[in-house]
């Protein structure tokens, strides 16, 4: 039957191979990564020793590199390759410092739509890029009030012993944002720490940075997000029982409750690879509720048609990557207008993602 419609969506080359479909899931979060365990600082911090490198302590000297790095896009992986690249030529520990929750969440209130990696995927990914370490700092509303030259001397020089602060060139840290690069460098210097401002990268002309991902995604432009993210935009979420309208067009469905605080693409329906962690499958995914069955706009809702999948994954946690946009939301006039739409945007994920299983 599903020979019968024509594939909805954009217009591709080719389809994707196997060792593509599956370089793109390796290039994520979506499989099992080990992470070794943080271990807990003196001063409420969390110490993830990738190398081992930092020993019984964060008294070695280190090459230190400083943001949010949410999402771990472009622009944080050419930041991080500095650092380590000064590390190893000095034979220096290398670690990034981040921090939990984003600062942007604590300071303007609890923000929806918006975290593009959950903090242990951000360290899952940063182990990746040559880091000895990842330090994950508690951001409280007592250590925004912190001036930046406590944070430095009492905090950051305590806690890794930089002799060298990596740093965007827009960086700002402290109470008031007032921890500019050039103030930075008037408090490290004495400290004997030197510190680096580098250029953002930029892309068409526009910065790379996490705003404009969060942008990207929110717009539906998942294909342009991955180009900056190096990886297809994934979120995580727990199956639970929906509407089982997908069961009556032949293939089943996966409703997926997403944390509201993640940033989810534009309402419609994408072509994605769904992951139970060890298994995955191409996927036509709607995002939103849809309009034929009384959704409302805005409403949150991600309902995944699975191909070649059979079995029961209620209660299963699951990772959705988003690799392309097929269409708008719309309402739908009849159930056959609807059956054929929604059959074509799974023919094109067939075509062009592959017919089962993907591992």
């Amino acid at each position: 039957m599903m020979g019968e419609y024509r594939p909805l969506g954009p217009s591709w080359e080719r389809p994707l191979t196997s060792d593509e479909l599956r370089g793109r899931l390796v290039a994520g979060v979506a499989l099992p990564q080990p992470l070794v365990p943080a271990r807990k600082l003196g001063n409420g911090s969390e110490l993830y020793d990738f190398s081992g490198a930092m020993g019984c302590g964060c008294g070695r000297p280190s090459v230190c590199v400083l943001g949010a790095f949410d999402g771990v896009h472009v622009g944080h992986r050419a930041l991080v390759r500095a650092a380590v690249d000064e590390a190893r030529e000095r034979g220096l520990v290398s670690i990034a410092v981040t921090f939990s929750p984003d600062p942007a969440a604590l300071l303007a209130g609890p923000i929806v739509n918006d975290t593009l990696l959950a903090v242990e995927d951000r360290a899952r990914m940063l182990s990746r890029l040559g880091l000895d370490a990842v330090l994950v700092v508690p951001f409280t509303r007592e250590l925004a009030a912190t001036s930046h030259e406590t944070f430095l001397r009492e905090w950051l020089a305590a806690s890794v012993s930089p002799v060298s602060i990596h740093v965007g060139a827009d960086f700002r840290m402290g109470a008031g944002g007032a921890g500019t690069v050039a103030a930075l460098r008037v408090v490290a210097g004495p400290l004997g720490i030197d510190v680096h401002g580098h250029e953002l990268v930029s892309e068409h002309g526009r910065a790379v940075s996490a705003t404009l991902v969060r942008r990207l995604i929110r717009d539906g432009q998942v294909e342009d997000a991955a180009r900056l993210l190096c990886r297809d935009h994934m979120v995580r979420g727990v199956v639970e029982h929906g509407r089982g309208e997908g069961a009556s067009f032949g293939f089943p469905t996966a409703n997926v409750r997403i944390d509201a605080s993640v940033c989810l693409p534009a309402e419609g329906v994408y072509a994605a690879l769904v992951c139970d962690g060890s298994h995955a499958w191409p996927a036509a995914v709607n995002v939103g509720a849809p309009r034929s069955f009384g959704g409302a706009a805005g409403e949150p809702f991600l309902e995944a048609s699975l191909v070649g999948f059979s079995g029961d994954l209620y209660g299963r946690r699951l990772s959705v990557s988003f690799v392309a946009w097929l269409r708008e939301p719309r309402t739908f006039a009849s159930v056959e207008e609807l059956e054929a739409t929604v059959l074509g945007n799974v023919a094109w994920v067939r075509k062009y993602l592959g017919e089962g299983e993907v591992l």
